[in-house]
């Protein structure tokens, strides 16, 4: 049995440092990179591949919407034929830095706001889906597990990746808690490692309710700008090994 292990990384800007990157991206087996909208810039995109290449990390893009004081995390009124430049756009930014270290993008995972937007609205996950199949259709889609975004890649005959969140908490629906509310994200390491084992190794997750709904999870999420991330990933990394549970790209 094996898990995929992917933080968002690449979110530092200019002067303004975000995340622990050179600490995460060894430990780690896919890295979502910022593309230049919500976070991150030419020379932290560089950088970031730079350090993926070094230590054989899978690379990622991490298109969000362009929303850099808000993190890409406030929803923007958008046309699909918007979305679908946007992305196609972002991708080809982290390609040029790809092409320039000799390395290739392996997925794309929208990020934030525009990630979760796709929950339900299919236009917008056939939107995003349409731009990374016409850039290169051997990319890999990586959504929230079940969802849109997963449902519109596999019906394009893509490859689609199910994404489970270790410090982000679940509704009885199987979405994200909006972090608006103050029970949206996992602080306490121990909670997250139960969270974590739930869902790789019995396919379930608890919501916020109690409720246990299945899901299936081929990669791990641990947000790369929270306070806790790199002690997040340590000690998930060690529950996994401990319980057998192998840790590679997808």
């Amino acid at each position: 049995m094996y898990i995929d292990l992917n933080a968002d990384l690449g979110e530092s800007f200019g002067n303004y440092k975000i995340g622990n990157d050179e600490a995460i991206i060894p430990l780690i087996t896919s890295a979502n990179i910022a593309c230049g909208m919500h976070a991150g810039d030419f020379n932290v995109l560089n950088q970031t591949i730079e350090l993926c290449k070094a230590h054989g990390t899978g690379i990622g893009a991490h298109p969000g919407y362009p929303d850099l004081q808000g993190f890409g995390r406030r929803n923007l009124d958008m046309t699909y034929d918007e979305v679908e430049n946007l992305i196609t756009y972002q991708l080809g930014a982290i390609d040029a830095f790809c092409k320039k270290h000799g390395v290739t993008i392996n997925h794309v995972k929208p990020h934030g706001a525009l990630y979760n937007a796709t929950s339900g609205d299919e236009g917008l996950a056939n939107a995003i889906v349409n731009a990374i199949y016409n850039f290169n259709p051997e990319l890999k889609v990586m959504g929230i597990s079940g969802g849109t975004l997963v449902k519109a890649a596999e019906k394009k005959g893509m490859t689609a990746i199910n994404e489970v969140f270790a410090d982000r908490n679940y509704t009885d629906e199987g979405t994200l808690v909006s972090r608006k509310q103050d029970n949206a994200m996992i602080h306490e390491q121990q909670a997250a490692v139960e969270h974590v084992l739930r869902m790789v190794r019995d396919k379930q997750v608890k919501t916020v309710s109690g409720k246990l709904i299945d899901l299936k999870a081929d990669s791990i999420c641990v947000h790369g700008d929270g306070p806790e991330a790199l002690a997040f990933v340590k000690a998930i990394i060690e529950a996994l090994q401990t319980e057998g549970i192998k840790i590679q790209t997808i």
